[in-house]
């Protein structure tokens, strides 16, 4: 364990750089600790605090732009196969959607504070088509704050992180415990999605087979408003409302064939 640490103490700059690149490509590793302990080092005097923002911004920025291009000339692909991997897929593309909606350009200044945001926000900005300078400035505005808050929550608190690290040196146990509960929440997460899913027991069927028997189906369109407004695109001969409004619309969904149902 000590060497471990004295490891990080010595290379924390390149440590730093490949872990945020790293993570903001989409490596389940959380920025977080690493970001309040370069803070601490910084506040003890260990390192510069220059040197680490420069390195954090270089490798968020990069990352961010490689996902904006990608957003820009794969689309909706690239967004569903992030998606995938998210611990909350099901609602991810909508949610992602509606923070745009609502925010434009301040979602991306956000997004590395909201959980799966931060990995698909900048896909979207490409998706939609946000202007390069107006995502550079809203992008670059974002990592700044977010850098600056981890950087200056572990310089102000760092005798307290530094009696971390020394009773985890002595403990490591302890450490290893933490890191395996970490670990373990997306195993929970995904556990939990798979449970819900089986509990619903939804017969899927193919879009092949719907078109194929399109005279026995009735497609009830629950995408949300943005959704369709995102998508442009409507299912032809699909009754469409809004998720939120099946509880009061239902009975308008006729009841004498069997009803497809159609969500993001």
């Amino acid at each position: 364990m000590h060497e471990t640490l004295q490891f990080v103490l010595r290379h924390g700059y390149w440590v730093l750089f490949l872990w945020v690149l790293a993570e903001q490509f989409g490596a389940p590793l959380p920025s977080a600790p690493i970001l309040l302990a370069m803070g601490a080092l910084v506040g003890l005097g260990a390192r510069s605090l220059g040197i680490s923002m420069a390195l954090i911004f270089a490798a968020a920025l990069s990352s961010d732009c490689a996902w904006y291009l990608l957003g820009r000339t794969k689309g909706y692909s690239i967004l569903r196969t992030l998606c995938r991997i998210s611990l909350e897929p099901d609602s991810c593309i909508s949610s992602t959607q509606d923070w745009f909606r609502r925010l434009g350009g301040w979602a991306l200044v956000i997004a590395k504070f909201v959980p799966g945001l931060g990995s698909v926000a900048t896909p979207m900005s490409g998706l939609a088509r946000m202007r390069w300078w107006k995502f550079l400035v809203a992008d670059a505005a974002g990592i700044l704050l977010w850098a600056g808050a981890y950087l200056g929550a572990g310089y102000l608190f760092r005798t307290q992180l530094e009696d971390v690290g020394r009773l985890a040196s002595h403990t490591g146990t302890g450490l290893v415990a933490v890191i395996l509960v970490l670990a373990a929440w997306p195993l929970w997460k995904y556990w939990q999605r798979r449970r819900f899913l089986h509990s619903l027991r939804i017969a899927r069927i193919g879009p092949e087979e719907v078109m194929e028997r399109l005279p026995d189906f009735a497609i009830v369109d629950l995408r949300s408003a943005s959704e369709v407004t995102w998508d442009g695109r409507r299912i032809p001969g699909a009754m469409w409302f809004d998720r939120a409004e099946l509880a009061g619309r239902h009975e308008a969904i006729p009841r004498d064939r069997d009803i497809v149902l159609y969500c993001t």
